[in-house]
C-alpha cells in the first residue's frame, strides 16, 4: 500500500490511543489504495479489512459505515488547506495580501488533487455520488468567505460584495474545475492553471475599479 501522508493532527499520548490511530489510518490507508485501484462501488468492507489485515469489528470501530471513509478523506484535505495557509501565514492576511490568498488557496487544493491524480478523481467521483456536496457543511466556501470578508476590511475587496456569496461562487467553481478534471484523460494535468485562471477572472470582478473619468466634449 502506498503511505499516505500523515494526518495533521496532535498525536495521542497514551500507548492504547496511538495504537488505535495506527490502525485507523492502517484501514484508511487500505481503503484508498483499493477505491483507487477498483473503484468505490466494487469495493467491500470485508475486502478493506483483508487488504488492512484487521478484523471485520475492527473496522466499524472506527468507521461506522463505508462513506466515512470519503468524509474523512475531505476532512484530511480541509486540513491541508488550513496548514498550508497557516505555515505561509495566510489564514489571516493583511492588505493586499488578501487576494494572494485567495489564489494561494486554489494552488493550495490543486497541488493536493495532483499528488495522486488516480486515487483524487476515483475517490471525488465517490464523493458527488454519495451526495456529500450537497449535504456537507461548505467548509471550503466558509474559509473563502472569511477571506474575502479580511479584504473588505483592508478595502481590497469591494464592499458590495456579498461575502457569502462569494465565498460559495468560489467553491462552485473549484468543485466544477476539479469534477470536470475527473473527467479528462489520465494525461491531462492542467488543473492548477485552469483553477489559477478561473479564480483571477473571479477576482478581476471582486476588486474595487478606479473611477473613470468622463470626457468633456470639445469646446466650439
Amino acid at each position: 500500500m502506498k503511505d499516505t501522508p500523515a494526518l495533521p493532527v496532535a498525536q495521542p499520548q497514551g500507548r492504547r490511543e496511538r495504537n488505535k490511530l495506527r490502525v485507523k489510518n492502517r484501514i484508511y490507508e487500505a481503503a484508498l489504495d483499493l477505491f483507487t485501484q477498483k473503484g468505490y462501488d466494487q469495493t467491500s468492507v470485508d475486502e478493506i479489512t483483508a487488504e488492512a489485515d484487521v478484523a471485520r469489528g475492527t473496522f466499524f470501530n472506527h468507521f461506522q459505515r463505508k462513506e466515512d471513509l470519503i468524509a474523512h478523506w475531505g476532512e484530511q484535505r480541509r486540513l491541508r488547506l488550513r496548514r498550508e495557509l497557516d505555515i505561509e501565514d495566510l489564514s489571516h492576511p493583511q492588505d493586499k495580501d488578501t487576494l494572494n490568498a485567495l489564489n494561494r488557496c486554489m494552488s493550495i487544493l490543486a497541488d493536493v488533487s495532483l499528488e495522486d491524480p488516480a486515487q483524487t478523481k476515483a475517490i471525488l467521483t465517490a464523493w458527488v455520488r454519495a451526495g456529500f456536496p450537497l449535504h456537507e457543511k461548505p467548509y471550503v466556501a466558509l474559509m473563502f468567505t472569511d477571506l474575502i470578508e479580511t479584504g473588505q476590511q483592508h478595502g481590497t475587496i469591494r464592499q458590495d460584495i456579498d461575502p457569502t456569496l462569494a465565498g460559495n461562487l468560489l467553491r462552485d467553481i473549484y468543485l466544477g474545475t476539479l469534477y470536470r478534471w475527473t473527467q479528462t484523460p489520465q494525461t491531462h494535468n492542467n488543473l492548477k492553471a485552469d483553477l489559477q485562471t478561473a479564480c483571477t477572472t473571479i477576482l478581476d470582478g471582486f476588486t474595487p475599479r478606479c473611477p473613470t473619468t468622463r470626457q468633456q466634449p470639445p469646446t466650439p
